[in-house]
């Protein structure tokens, strides 16, 4: 088994102790849908479009978890530092890469390293595509402009 494929087991596994159906629904809609943005921008960017997909299926995992978003990119990098450990999955620059971009994830008014900024573009990208309805955040509007244009839609 591929360890992409390993640790989304780990994941549904996690996702599926939540009581909560619509909860646990919106998570994995959530976490799955920012792994395929973060695997497309990856291949765009010519970035490991494997650890950036593994950075997003645990980015949000703490907060689901836990019932909070007080601070939960840092407390989710610790979290996914704790399985990638556990599971063996990553060597110590990998699980480096993916932590760091979990704990910088939700400050998308700074600009960081690349795999970084994947993880935090294809969060943006869940957030304001995934229900077109929605108005678009102003923590996430300048970012989400640059990605339309980046990715040729006008």
């Amino acid at each position: 088994m591929g360890r992409l494929k390993e640790l989304r087991n780990y994941v549904n596994n996690e996702l599926n102790q939540l009581e909560d159906e619509d909860k646990r629904n919106s998570a994995i809609i959530h976490l799955y849908g920012v792994s395929l943005a973060a695997t497309i921008l990856a291949e765009k960017r010519g970035l490991d479009s494997e650890l950036s997909s593994m950075a997003a299926m645990l980015h949000d995992l703490y907060a689901y978890k836990s019932g909070s978003y007080d601070d939960h990119a840092h407390k989710g990098a610790e979290l996914a530092r704790s399985i990638l450990e556990e599971l063996q999955l990553t060597d110590e620059e990998e699980t480096d890469i993916i932590c760091s971009a979990i704990y910088h994830h939700d400050d998308k008014h700074v600009v960081d390293g690349p795999m970084d900024e994947v993880l935090k573009d294809a969060d943006v990208i869940h957030h304001c595509m995934n229900d077109l309805s929605k108005t678009v955040k102003d923590k996430e509007k300048s970012r989400y402009e640059c990605l339309r244009k980046e990715l040729g839609i006008e």
